[in-house]
């Protein structure tokens, strides 16, 4: 477990520190946005008070404490699995990187009402318009590696665990 935790952290750590830098040194809440590699990455201010894309997204305030519930809920679920099945160390990385992000992105519903959302990548004349976070790719890369890295075989055995 001591992955898990160590991942955990360090996501919660980059996901915050991310955020107080451009939310504070930035002030992008105010500027808006900044071009840093245009059009490749941009910071692109965004309030989200729903799930990815906006989605689930109500100004009531019942919305935003359901949506701190699902993340403690999934995360403490994620946990007692990574617990029980003995994950191997990608298994316990990628349940880091999950419960980490969730915990950034649950850190800010509490403290702001809404998640602070502003990477914004473009390319190839495709413009995007979403902002994300450090926490969104570490939650999305997280539920990619608990597919890839924890589960049974294609035997049928169960993967070894170490």
């Amino acid at each position: 477990m001591r992955a898990l935790i160590v991942a955990a952290l360090a996501t919660f750590v980059a996901d915050q520190a991310s955020k107080l830098y451009v939310i504070h040194a930035l002030d992008l809440r105010t500027v808006g946005y900044v071009d840093v590699i245009d059009p490749l990455l941009n910071f692109r201010w965004a309030e989200n008070r729903g799930v990815n894309f906006g989605l689930l997204s109500h100004d009531a305030d019942f919305m935003r404490w359901v949506l701190i519930a699902l993340a403690v809920v999934i995360s403490g679920w994620v946990l007692h699995w990574a617990r029980r099945d003995g994950f191997t160390r990608w298994g316990q990385i990628s349940a880091g990187l999950l419960v980490g992000g969730a915990a950034g992105n649950v850190v800010d519903r509490v403290a702001y009402g809404y998640v602070a959302d502003f990477l914004n990548m473009s390319c190839c004349g495709i413009e995007n318009p979403y902002a994300f976070n450090v926490a969104d790719i570490a939650i999305f890369a997280g539920a990619i590696g608990l597919v890839l890295f924890t589960g049974k075989s294609q035997s049928g055995a169960a993967t070894p665990k170490g």
